[in-house]
């Protein structure tokens, strides 16, 4: 028996119910394939449903209506800054999937920003976003090859999937609205993330655990990546464990961080690696976290009543490229074991605007409730400076550690001569 397949033709008028009804049709009949063709095609709110594929054809693009409140059908199980809304969700979705060579279009500006915020170097976001697509507690999920631009917030978030695959999508953020991570994972098992090409503000790929529920078996491979953040990170949720996760063959171009693993709450963070990775790192204002590191790794508890989760047995191997700041490894104590770093080829340089001279230690427990900043993103104390923002003790290193012992082999930091003013030896260890 042939499985359900149908294309929906462009029309001047929003296709949700009619798109809608198709995808339910195709799942009723045992699954099957929506195919938008090619032209504008406008919709609100949208479900997924097992077993159904929902395909753009090459030339289709599919616009979001504005607006929070278009999305009010759609709520996620798990906020993100404070938002519980999905431009699409599929929740149990088992066996459903997106592809084709079309775009979305999600219209995050100016439909959810509000012009700029000061001198941080970013926009303000509107206090409610929805974010593109989130995918909850479902298995054998698929995306490949379509193209998202403009997300008004999280792009892709996956929560507790089981045998995700993403695969050649390219994500095109505005590079100055917070929040608006390339793909976020969220618990769960089993990820793949390959071939990706991501643009945007916030962290390009991200691992984390927003409640106890861990997440293990991630790999990604040979993605391009381009943030103002992190462009391959772990954390800041860190509530349940984070394991056995690869980060592999992947190049991070014209971004803050390259590559980052921040343990902020309860869950440990263990068996991870980072090989074969070309880095490009810049200096960014102070309302971006970090300023231009190829690799941070800061342990701090957000919360007293549970204590950050330790680190362990981490690899970063076979890195190079170039970097305006350090290579910066804190531990508020005793929580980083078996940290190895080897064969790092970088080129320092200096930057433009002098913020990688910076330790950056946000989120800090200030950050979760300010009274003069932006929840979750800094905290101005009573002299007006940005708090968990402090100078590097001896000047800008090469490497900086503080509470950590790392191994070291083959590690070669090449600097200007003479140094910069400001600049401090290459390495630098605390206790």
């Amino acid at each position: 028996m042939q499985k359900f397949h149908i294309t929906i033709m462009p029309d001047a008028a929003p296709v949700t119910e009619q798109l809608q009804t198709r995808i339910d049709q195709a799942s009723a009949q045992g699954g099957g394939r929506v195919t938008l063709g090619a032209g504008r095609h406008v919709s609100g709110a949208l479900r997924l449903s097992p077993g159904v594929n929902l395909h753009l054809a090459e030339g289709a693009e599919l616009h979001f209506l504005p607006g929070y409140d278009s999305y009010a059908a759609n709520r996620s199980t798990v906020l993100a800054e404070q938002s519980d809304r999905a431009m699409i969700l599929a929740h149990r979705a088992h066996g459903a999937s997106l592809s084709g060579k079309g775009r979305i279009v999600a219209g995050g500006t100016p439909g959810f920003s509000l012009g700029p915020d000061g001198d941080m170097g970013v926009l303000v976001p509107a206090p409610h976003r929805p974010r593109v697509l989130v995918v909850e507690d479902t298995e054998d999920f698929a995306l490949d090859s379509l193209t998202i631009a403009d997300s008004p917030m999280w792009t892709l978030h996956l929560i507790g999937c089981r045998r995700a695959r993403v695969q050649g999508v390219t994500i095109r953020n505005n590079r100055a609205l917070p929040n608006t991570d390339g793909v976020v994972i969220d618990g769960g098992s089993d990820i793949q993330v390959t071939d990706c090409d991501i643009e945007t503000a916030d962290d390009g790929v991200v691992l984390k655990t927003s409640t106890i529920d861990p997440l293990c078996g991630v790999r990604v491979t040979g993605c391009r990546v381009s943030s103002q953040s992190c462009a391959l990170k772990i954390g800041t949720e860190t509530h349940g464990d984070i394991r056995d996760v690869i980060f592999a063959g992947c190049q991070v171009v014209d971004s803050n961080r390259a590559l980052g693993i921040f343990s902020r709450d309860g869950g440990e963070i263990s068996d991870i690696a980072f090989s074969g990775i070309s880095v490009d790192c810049h200096e960014t204002p102070d309302g971006f976290w970090g300023s231009g590191e190829a690799f941070t790794l800061t342990r701090l508890t957000r919360r007293a009543a549970r204590p950050a989760g330790s680190v362990k047995r981490v690899v970063v191997q076979d890195t190079t490229g170039r970097a305006e700041g350090a290579i910066c490894l804190w531990d508020e104590g005793e929580g980083v074991e078996d940290l190895v770093l080897s064969r790092i080829a970088l080129a320092q340089v200096p930057g433009a605007l002098g913020t990688g001279a910076q330790i950056d230690l946000r989120p800090t427990p200030a950050d979760l409730t300010p009274g003069n900043g932006r929840a979750n993103a800094w905290t101005r104390n009573a002299q007006g400076r940005v708090v968990g923002l402090t100078p590097y003790p001896q000047g800008l290193p090469g490497l900086h550690a503080h509470g950590v012992r790392p191994i070291l082999q083959e590690v070669t930091i090449h600097r200007p001569s003479p140094l910069p003013p400001g600049w401090g030896p290459s390495f630098t260890f605390e206790d």
